[in-house]
């Protein structure tokens, strides 16, 4: 196999990679966010919570930078349509994000319960709905996304902000706020303590299980979708250019890869093994290792759609010739190559600082430390 190619598979899992850390790292503070007035009953409990995430929250942003810096360089012709023709819901992304960092530091600047009552529903809306449109977009990308090419590769969005919002794609982002709630749980039972405590166990082993119901719905939903397949000869060494091929449309497409390679089905059993297990250890106190399993979970599930996907990226529902794979949609081999030195560089200089933050600022964060803390959120 040529070195382009090689390349474009080689960003492909990197892109996966990536998307990945984001529902992991940021899924976990906003699935805080989202149960934060579950969680605290009361106003100390509420600011021991916000505390629990308060090192690491805004670090935890840069998963979110990364997936769309390497979206942008490595996959252009993805970045330009998807980012267009999506415009609405990327604001909606961005406006909701925004409520974020202003309720973290304003939310107790005023000692007023009416102050404090607004700026913890912003918390929810900015841990919710993130992570709905998240699910949502993997749903959309599954179904295809109606857009266009004119002969200058201009894109053209033909859609709705109300269709990208369809029952499978609201199935889709419901199953993201649940996974990213049971992720949020594992967080606050590893820094919590008494009832705060055990309400997330509960809170984590009901989301958990609702994710692996809404995951298996899912399934079965995909396994009857139309699904996207290469009819012509594509070579994967070829240059960016989406309009030279042929793609047809078929019931149950999705499930190909599957059924040409059986070695994929550990990635949707990899999510119900993780998800049950960390269930289970959430049921006996075992915080950090469900954690991890939900990490798993969340390795599982997205890999679940990519192996069902490939090789299309982004498909075309309004002309499926013109779709997005990996073959057709990324950068040059020279700056899919530069772009490869940095991220050998960097990506572990990210998971190595990240690792120490959170071995150093451990610990249990409760309402008295909170109170009599001056620096506390």
């Amino acid at each position: 196999m040529e070195l382009y190619a090689i390349l474009k598979i080689v960003w492909w899992v990197l892109l996966g990679v990536l998307l990945i850390g984001l529902a992991v790292m940021v899924g976990m503070d906003m699935g805080v966010g989202a149960a934060l007035r579950y969680f605290g009953r009361n106003d100390g409990e509420r600011r021991a919570v916000l505390n629990m995430i308060g090192p690491h929250w805004d670090g935890n942003q840069v998963w979110f930078i990364l997936g769309g810096g390497a979206i942008f360089a490595a996959w252009p012709t993805i970045y330009a349509t998807a980012f267009s023709g999506l415009y609405i819901v990327m604001l909606l992304l961005l406006w909701s994000m925004i409520i974020r960092p202003l309720g973290f530091e304003y939310r107790s600047k005023v000692a007023s319960p009416t102050w404090r009552g607004v700026w913890d529903w912003g918390l929810f809306v900015s841990g919710a709905v993130p992570m709905v449109v998240f699910g949502a977009a993997i749903g959309n990308m599954l179904e295809g996304v109606p857009f266009h090419f004119t002969w200058d590769l201009a894109s053209y969005y033909t859609g709705s902000f109300i269709t990208l919002f369809n029952p499978f794609a609201i199935l889709c982002g419901l199953m993201s706020l649940a996974l990213a709630l049971y992720q949020g749980s594992t967080m606050v039972m590893n820094r919590g303590e008494g009832a705060i405590w055990e309400r997330a166990r509960r809170l984590g082993i009901w989301s958990g299980l609702i994710a692996l119901a809404l995951f298996t719905i899912g399934g079965f939903w995909v396994a009857h979708l139309d699904g996207y397949v290469i009819t012509s000869v594509v070579n994967p060494a070829g240059p960016a250019m989406p309009l030279h091929k042929s793609v047809a449309v078929v019931a149950g497409a999705w499930m190909h890869n599957f059924g040409a390679h059986p070695v994929l089905w550990l990635l949707p059993a990899l999510t119900y093994v993780a998800v049950l297990i960390g269930a289970w250890a959430l049921g006996r106190g075992w915080s950090v290792f469900g954690w991890w399993l939900g990490a798993l979970a969340w390795i599982g599930t997205l890999g679940t759609v990519a192996a069902a996907m490939f090789p299309f990226m982004m498909p075309s529902s309004s002309n499926p010739s013109q779709s997005l794979t990996v073959w057709d949609a990324s950068s040059s081999e020279t700056t899919l190559l530069w772009m490869l030195g940095w991220a050998i560089v960097f990506v572990p200089i990210i998971l190595t600082y990240t690792s120490w933050a959170f071995w150093v600022m451990r610990g249990k964060v409760t309402p008295a430390h909170v109170e009599n803390d001056d620096h506390a959120y």
